[in-house]
């Protein structure tokens, strides 16, 4: 799992590990703490969280809905700036920003996760579940890009306390935060090592 995609694999392998086989993680343990959202962090990793700030207000929500493409072209240039993507392959998921969910859903997403929303009162008993930080059981390849623009340096060094399963760490030199896209092969080759690795 890669970004949003990342934590909903997290939390399945976390919650219902019997459906899953092994677990590929950009970024490790990527499971919102809300509870611990409002701590500061270094000043080199607020910065590059401007965005997310910038969305917790209402100009942010208008200025996402005004220049979406814009925006999120930045977004990408700025979380993976060794990624030389052409146009094409922006425009392939360019098409989903023009979703009439896609402004709600996406301010909704950096305002929750610093409480400044509310969640989902259907599903208030799973993030209860979540809130403990649960482990997970299992197999897992926590892969980090070493060009990440969003992450620090160390990126999911120390996640291994939050797996009881097997778990190895993968850094891939110069790579942005769009790993799966900027890597395919490593990162195809680290889910076919949980599928099959008795082939390998």
């Amino acid at each position: 799992g890669y970004d949003w995609g990342g934590r909903a694999a997290c939390i399945v392998a976390a919650l219902w590990p019997e459906r899953v086989k092994g677990l590929v993680s950009c970024n490790g343990y990527n499971i919102q703490n809300i509870a611990t959202s409002t701590r500061p962090a270094a000043p080199e990793m607020e910065y590059k969280f401007w965005y997310q700030y910038y969305f917790h207000s209402e100009r942010g929500r208008a200025g996402l809905a005004a220049n979406r493409h814009p925006y999120c072209k930045l977004l990408w240039r700025l979380w993976s700036p060794n990624w030389d993507f052409d146009n094409a392959t922006y425009d392939r998921t360019a098409k989903s920003f023009e979703n009439p969910d896609f402004v709600n859903v996406v301010i909704h997403s950096y305002r929750h996760r610093y409480a400044l929303a509310p969640g989902d009162p259907a599903v208030a008993n799973i993030e209860a579940r979540l809130a403990t930080r649960i482990l997970i059981s299992v197999p897992t390849v926590a892969m980090d890009g070493g060009g990440d623009g969003v992450v620090d340096e160390n990126g999911c060094m120390g996640h291994e306390r939050f797996f009881t399963g097997p778990y190895r760490r993968q850094m891939i030199p110069n790579v942005g935060h769009n790993l799966p896209q900027e890597a395919p092969a490593e990162f195809s080759e680290a889910i076919l090592s949980l599928v099959e690795p008795t082939s390998r």
